[in-house]
């Protein structure tokens, strides 16, 4: 600072010193200072002076400061006032501009001094690196001078930006400081990064910039938020305008549903300041970003899909019922619906839904029309409805179908007490107001919009002129207005509605063909010549006239084709009606509304065509200026053509019929041929297991078979034998056999059954048999002794833990009291106090220490041999534990093998029971066979001796054991 004021002082000093001279110096005080200070000073007195004399600083200064931020990067306090006067250099935000030629300069000098730095790009890319740094002082006018070198050169900077290494993600992370001013001056950074740079956009948008933009519209209060929220949903209609990619990820990434809490305004009155009258214009004309007209179908489908599913269709429709909205809010609202709802059918039926909370309930079309045809609205505010209603009819047949259908007589309310959107739209085709004209013709035009069914319709509607008269058609009472020369507007919304009425419907023309003084009249004005003004209305007479021509059905004979050809030959000239019609395209309005769907007009005057209507003149300019100039012999060819393609039209309809019909059935067959082959797995499956059931039975067979060819070998020698009873020999003495088997087979299974018997009884009294006596009791006693040396290892344990405390604190004491011996040792005696005193009192000390000391050893010492006691106890629980575990097997083992001999036995027994049975049953049948069987008494006596027998037995070999 004194080196400035020196500078300064210098500078009044005399008129030699000049500003130019001031500058010099500090410039070569920052080039040529070694010290960091001196080079500080002498930037801060730039700064200090760049904004009154910017051009000076900026000639000579500008290199300096570039090589100080090269160099002196360490600190940032230079580094700061450095960037600063860069930003005062290029910058053109001067507190005052007064005169147009100085901003014009001001302009030009910040473009030129852009230029200049980046000339060389790795001023850029030294800046970029710059904003890594954290420090405010740094970051943030670092942040300023790059935004106001894109505001200067946008699209050259954006390259030497796009590609610098991770150029745009070190701006992205401007966003996520803690820092508010860093934070929103990044915002305004990014917005002019992104203006008209796709690449840059896309970069941004995978950046996360969405998901970040979207936390600080919500932290700041979504559309009660600052001017924050301003800058943060502009930044997103750069990323989403124009940029499908962005589009598109914008809906995947599920950011359309965070959108909803934006429009949750409420109904109150107050709260709507400017700033949030501006946020929510905002938002919603992001909203139109993802829905636009020009947007791909597809991608426009999909977000007007996802829109009313996460509810945002419902918010939006909500503030357009709403009381309390300012006009310019509620005119974006309804053009924000429009879009939301144009050509997507689920959305437009929800629309058609929606009434209005009044008393009765009215549909929201329904007031929206009352507010069209209502003068006394504001004139965007029309405008908005028109286009409200042009895009629910938009590719809708049934919302035209609900709109024509309130005009027929069948559904006219005849008490009057509810007003339908028919009558609406008549109220205004011929009311005064030819603003109302055009806008109720448009809307019913687009009611018939490629829709032949509602132009049939629509003849039916018959209209009550005055009391007395007969009800006139509504196709009468257009042309009767038509003709009687009211406003250009209105009788040109009358001529659209009428070509679009008439285009492609042979009966609605022979309607209009059917009045006579329709075609003098259009002939008749046709065929004069008037201004300027009325050459647009003569050019849609011509274009009317020639629908006339083209899609006539010659069903009336006075106004054929080829007689309309001839009456504009003689009255008005080929090349004169070629010449009118051409008068429609040319107009300058055409061009401008064919653009937009959206009827967007600066005043009533320039409300003249409709956006579909030009769609209509394009396509039928050409063919009806063919059909004027074709001969009667090329228009009976081309009817001849016509009706073959229709023939041909008939086939293909046919064979499509055909071709439905045959794919039904081809649905079917398939549908009976996989039911079929379910049928036959499952049969499949029952034959294979019949076909296992027989060959089991075959099997059988063979086996049988099989034994009674042995039978009747060992029978063989019987053969010759007489019959005993009838019955041959053969079988009695195979029955014998059997029997003896049986007896056979059962000796021995009785024997099995003894030794199990003998078996099971050697194990029971095995199990309490002495030793196991002992090794039980050794058991009880030993879990006995385990569970007094558990207990007593509870108690050591416990005196243990109770014995270490105590130490711990004897420990802690004892640190004490040296540290308080060591403070006396150290300390010098006190004034008054005798050294026998001092003696004294470290001889107790020390003595208290000693009696620590042995009683801490004699403390160790008893926990040692707690320790040793401790281990011993857990080895004899182990070793006790290893014997209970072998005790346990050998047990298991014992009461196994018990369980199998019990088995066994059952086994046994099972088997003796069928073994007598069958027994029995063979003595039957000897004796139904009349062979002699000897008597139970004396088996059962056989028997009874084999089995004392056996225990005499039994008894013996037990005596030998």
């Amino acid at each position: 600072m004194n080196f400035l004021r020196g500078v300064m002082g210098g500078q009044s000093a005399g008129p030699q010193h000049t500003e130019a001279e001031t500058i010099q110096k500090l410039c070569d005080r920052v080039a040529s200072s070694t010290l960091l200070d001196d080079r500080r000073d002498a930037v801060r007195a730039l700064k200090s002076l760049s904004k009154k004399y910017r051009l000076e600083v900026g000639i000579q200064a500008m290199e300096h400061l570039i090589r100080v931020l090269q160099t002196d990067r360490s600190d940032s306090e230079i580094i700061g006032y450095a960037l600063d006067t860069l930003y005062n250099i290029i910058s053109n935000d001067e507190e005052e501009e007064v005169e147009e030629n100085s901003t014009r300069q001001s302009e030009d000098l910040g473009s030129q001094f852009t230029e200049i730095f980046i000339k060389q790009q790795e001023n850029v890319t030294l800046l970029l690196s710059l904003l890594e740094e954290f420090d405010f002082h740094v970051r943030w006018p670092g942040v300023k001078l790059l935004t106001s070198l894109l505001k200067q050169l946008g699209p050259q900077v954006q390259q030497i930006i796009l590609v610098s290494p991770m150029g745009v993600s070190r701006l992205m992370d401007l966003l996520a400081d803690s820092r508010e001013v860093i934070r929103n001056d990044g915002v305004l950074l990014l917005q002019a990064l992104t203006r008209s740079n796709g690449a840059i956009q896309k970069i941004v948008a995978f950046e996360n910039a969405f998901e970040r933009l979207l936390d600080i519209i919500t932290e700041e209060g979504n559309s009660d938020g600052g001017i924050v929220v301003e800058d943060c949903l502009i930044l997103l209609q750069n990323l989403l305008k124009n940029n499908n990619s962005n589009q598109n990820f914008f809906k995947e990434g599920s950011y359309i549903q965070r959108m909803k809490p934006w429009f949750e305004v409420g109904d109150e009155n107050s709260g709507w300041s400017a700033q949030k009258v501006t946020n929510l214009h905002l938002m919603l004309q992001l909203v139109r970003v993802l829905v636009s007209p020009n947007n791909p179908p597809g991608a426009t489908s999909s977000c007007q899909k996802a829109m009313f599913q996460c509810g945002l269709l419902q918010q939006l429709c909500t503030i357009l019922m709403a009381t309390g909205v300012p006009a310019d809010i509620l005119t974006e609202t309804i053009n924000t619906v429009s879009e939301v709802i144009r050509g997507c059918q689920v959305n437009q039926d929800y629309f058609a839904s929606v009434n209005a909370p009044s008393n009765p309930p009215r549909p929201a079309i329904v007031v929206l029309l009352m507010s069209m045809v209502n003068e006394r609205q504001p004139f965007v505010l029309r405008c908005a409805v028109l286009y409200c209603f042009q895009c629910f009819l938009y590719k809708n047949q049934k919302g035209q179908g609900e709109i024509v259908s309130t005009l027929l007589p069948s559904t006219i309310d005849a008490t009057g007490n509810t007003v339908s959107a028919g009558q609406l739209l008549c109220g205004g085709l011929f009311s005064t107001d030819s603003l109302s004209n055009w806008c109720a013709a448009v809307a019913l035009a687009h009611a018939l919009q490629e829709n032949a069914t509602q132009k049939e319709q629509l003849l039916r509607v018959q209209l009550a002129t005055s009391i007395g008269n007969p009800p006139v058609s509504l196709l009468q009472q257009c042309t009767n207005i038509l003709s009687q020369g009211s406003k250009i507007q209105t009788r040109v919304g009358l001529l659209m509605l009428l070509c679009t009425w008439l285009s492609n419907c042979p009966i609605a023309v022979t309607h209009f063909l059917h009045n006579s003084a329709n075609v003098p009249f259009l002939t008749g004005q046709i065929a004069e010549n008037l201004g300027e003004e009325e050459q647009l209305v003569q050019g849609l007479c011509a274009l009317l006239l020639g629908i006339s021509i083209y899609f006539n059905d010659n069903s009336l004979e006075t106004y054929m084709k080829e007689k309309l050809k001839q009456l504009i030959e003689k009255r008005i000239g080929k090349e004169n009606f070629i010449e009118k019609l051409g008068f429609i395209s040319k107009h300058e309005l055409y061009s401008r509304a064919s653009q937009k769907p959206q009827p967007n007009f600066p005043s009533p005057e320039y409300m003249i065509f409709d956006h579909e209507f030009t769609k209509l003149v394009k396509e039928l300019e050409g063919v009806i200026t063919k059909a004027i100039y074709k001969s009667s012999e090329e228009d009976k060819k081309e009817e001849e053509v016509k009706k073959t393609l229709e023939q041909h039209d008939s086939i293909v309809t046919h064979y499509k019929n055909m071709i439905r019909e045959q794919d039904l059935q081809l649905e079917e067959l398939k549908q009976q041929i996989s039911t079929l082959k379910c049928q036959n797995e499952q049969l499949q499956t029952a034959v294979t297991q019949q076909v296992s059931q027989i060959q089991q039975h075959k099997d059988q067979y063979n086996l049988l078979k099989v034994q009674l060819g042995k039978d009747s070998q060992h029978q063989g020698p019987y053969s010759d034998g007489a019959q005993i009873n009838g019955v041959q020999p053969e079988e009695v003495s195979r029955l014998r056999e059997e029997i003896e088997e049986l007896k056979s087979n059962r000796e021995l299974l009785q024997s099995q059954l003894a030794e199990k018997d003998s078996l099971i009884e050697n194990l029971k009294s095995s199990q309490p048999s002495p030793g196991t006596n002992e090794q039980s009791s050794t058991t009880a006693g030993d879990s006995e002794q385990i569970a007094e040396l558990k207990q007593e290892l509870a108690t050591l344990k416990s005196q243990l833990n109770s014995q270490s405390v105590e130490i711990t604190k004897l420990q802690t004491e004892k640190q004490e009291l040296l540290q308080k011996t060591e403070a006396f040792a150290k300390s010098a005696p006190v004034p008054g106090e005798s050294e026998t005193v001092i003696a004294t009192k470290t001889t107790d000390v020390e003595g208290r220490l000693s009696a620590l000391l042995q009683e801490t050893k004699e403390l160790k010492n008893e926990i040692k041999a707690l320790s040793e006691e401790r281990t011993a106890i857990k080895e004899q629980l182990d070793s006790s534990n290893s014997t209970i575990a072998i005790l346990q097997n050998e047990k298991n083992k014992l009461e196994v093998d018990i369980t199998d001999a019990k088995k066994e036995q059952d086994d046994l027994l099972v088997l003796l029971a069928d073994q007598d049975q069958k027994i029995i049953s063979l003595k039957n049948k000897l004796k139904e066979l009349g062979h002699p069987v000897e008597e139970e008494d004396e088996l059962e006596s056989g028997d009874q001796d084999d089995e004392d027998d056996e225990d005499e037995d039994d008894g013996k070999e037990q005596g030998h054991i």
